[in-house]
């Protein structure tokens, strides 16, 4: 479903727009991903709603085809890329899962600040993305992707889950959409 409206309490999700992850080859260029990113996170500071970096450093324990156990990635690779514009009052939610929910104190930070709707963007689309918005919607929240916002290493990956994940979890729409709607309000 695209999105036609936003609820009085929501928070931007920017899921790892940072060095190391920003260096992997994607689908999109990730100039465009991270100029898009930027312009929500304006809007939404602009009009004081909430911002969240989450970041990435590292894997949990498990066994994949990539390596056995958890990893930790260098500290350069979990750098906010510059483009983000940190500011104070941003939260960051560092992390070793695919969800920005998932081993964090996220959900009691929204819910302590009563927010109903995430916005998320960023990468990759198939992994982090996808997988804080599996989490969100199973926690009750109204879930938004702003899918021109985000990208993913593989095209199939991205478009599967731009088409068929998605509109199951939630609303899609483009960064401008969401901002008009914000604007409206």
């Amino acid at each position: 479903m695209s999105i036609n409206v936003l609820d009085q309490q929501i928070a931007l999700i920017v899921i790892d727009l940072q060095a190391g992850t920003v260096a992997n080859p994607s689908a999109h260029p990730t100039g465009q991903i991270v100029a898009r990113a930027g312009e929500l996170l304006s809007a939404f500071r602009q009009r004081e709603f909430l911002v969240v970096l989450a970041t990435v450093d590292g894997t949990p324990a498990g066994r994949t085809h990539y390596g056995e156990g958890a990893r930790q990635f260098p500290p350069e690779w979990n750098e906010l890329l510059p483009e983000l514009n940190r500011q104070p009052q941003d939260v960051v939610v560092v992390r070793r899962t695919w969800s920005a929910f998932a081993g964090t104190d996220l959900s009691s930070l929204l819910r302590e600040r009563r927010v109903t709707q995430v916005v998320l963007a960023g990468m990759a689309t198939s992994f982090g993305v996808e997988s804080t918005a599996r989490d969100a919607y199973d926690l009750g929240y109204t879930v938004t992707l702003a899918i021109d916002a985000m990208t993913d290493p593989n095209l199939d990956a991205h478009l599967s889950s731009v088409s068929r994940v998605f509109p199951a979890l939630g609303q899609t729409g483009s960064a401008s959409e969401i901002i008009a709607l914000l604007e409206s309000r």
